[in-house]
């Protein structure tokens, strides 16, 4: 009889299948290699998940209830549209930073197509389009943001440079990438949080 896992394998069982999928995506992902991380059997991973898109959706499920709290968080008490920006930009990057791997396994996503993965991205992309496209109307409702704007079409764009963010803090690709605009952006979070906001006020004209 196979033993169940406890709480601490059970997660690093997650851990190690998030990592093995952002590095290699769904297709490439092998679960002996997954086991091999984790310290179990292969035949244990089959007792809690039937194959491995089972596995790759928990996975997908749980690093999406994760990104899902730190981004509540960091909207739950703010008032004012740029105070929000900062509080999420300062979480994006803490997130990439503390979670390349999920970081990966989004990144994974967004390049295969195919009916799976739209509908994977729908359940993604849901999170944080209605968070935007909310605080967006509001600021629209008081008056510091233009009432020309589309409050979709900005959350798209914000969104946008957000996820780019997140990119340049948990992919090694990007966090190149950044190094050829920033040659100096190792430790100055501050520095990049600064110009972002910047960049956000006066191309979307947000007033307050």
């Amino acid at each position: 009889m196979l033993r169940k896992l406890s709480e601490e394998q059970q997660n690093k069982l997650i851990e190690s299948a998030i990592d093995e999928f952002g590095k290699k995506g769904l297709t490439g992902a092998a679960i002996a290699d997954i086991a091999k991380s984790a310290g179990i059997s292969v035949g244990v991973i089959y007792k809690y998940y039937k194959n491995k898109e089972e596995l790759f959706d928990y996975c997908l499920e749980h690093s999406l209830n994760v990104l899902g709290d730190v981004l509540d968080d960091a909207v739950s008490e703010e008032t004012t549209l740029m105070g929000a920006c900062e509080k999420l930009i300062r979480a994006c990057q803490e997130f990439g930073r503390d979670h390349g791997p999920y970081i990966r396994m989004y990144h994974i996503i967004t390049l295969t197509g195919g009916e799976d993965a739209m509908n994977r991205a729908e359940a993604i992309e849901a999170i944080t389009a209605r968070m935007y496209t909310s605080l967006i109307t509001k600021e629209q409702e008081q008056g510091n943001v233009k009432k020309e704007l589309d409050p979709g079409l900005f959350a798209m764009f914000f969104d946008n440079l957000l996820m780019m963010l997140h990119f340049s803090y948990g992919c090694k690709y990007y966090e190149e990438r950044m190094k050829f605009y920033f040659p100096e952006c190792e430790n100055q979070d501050e520095k990049i949080l600064r110009q972002l906001m910047l960049f956000i006020e006066g191309a979307f004209g947000i007033r307050e």
